[in-house]
């Protein structure tokens, strides 16, 4: 049975490349989060990786997300795991939402970069990043669901044989959607949009 399914090119569907790899050369910062309160806007934003699998290889789908609201700020689509697609889509959220106190990422090798660290601190922004015996938020949950949400009812069902014959505008509008639309409990059944605009006057702007 297994030579059958592997000359006819049938498996199942689930994650293989690692998003959050650690490159052992590269410096991993404290843990910042433990048993700190979250609950504005800007006081921390989250940055996770899912990997999504194609016909014919896998493309990489990094989000940046309001820890406190759950409101995915910006996402790009990547090929690679560089540490550009993950400078460039936080600088994107730079631009649209202002600075955070804190970013905090996992201890991937695309995190742990000269290239996003700098980004980071040289705006003055902390740096943390998860490690061994460090909690993770139900902000993850959320992100989580997200990813369900893209896989199953787009790229799953859309098989695209590839990243270029993949179109942005499902993947903007379904987390546009989630974003806008769907109420969540913990934030007293408010959508992430509203739950993130209401916090806004207390937050710094960009620079």
């Amino acid at each position: 049975m297994r030579t059958l399914l592997k000359r006819m090119g049938v498996e199942a569907l689930y994650c293989k490349p690692s998003t959050s790899r650690r490159n052992a050369q590269h410096k991993v910062w404290p843990y910042l989060l433990r048993g700190m309160k979250i609950e504005r806007a800007n006081q921390a934003w989250a940055l996770d990786t899912t990997y999504v699998p194609m016909a014919r290889g896998f493309v990489y789908l990094t989000a940046v997300v309001d820890w406190a609201s759950h409101k995915i700020l910006t996402h790009r689509v990547a090929i690679t795991l560089e540490a550009v697609h993950a400078v460039e889509v936080l600088e994107e959220a730079f631009a649209r939402y202002g600075h955070p106190d804190i970013v905090n990422t996992d201890q991937g090798s695309q995190f742990t970069a000269g290239a996003f660290t700098e980004a980071v601190l040289g705006r003055g922004i902390r740096l943390s990043m998860d490690g061994k015996g460090a909690w993770r938020d139900n902000v993850f949950v959320a992100v989580e669901r997200v990813w369900r949400s893209i896989k199953y009812e787009e790229i799953y069902l859309r098989a695209y044989a590839s990243r270029s014959a993949m179109p942005g505008a499902p993947l903007a509008n379904i987390l546009s959607c989630t974003t806008a639309n769907v109420p969540h409990s913990r934030l007293a059944d408010q959508t992430p949009d509203e739950a993130y605009f209401a916090t806004l006057p207390a937050i710094k702007s960009a620079a």
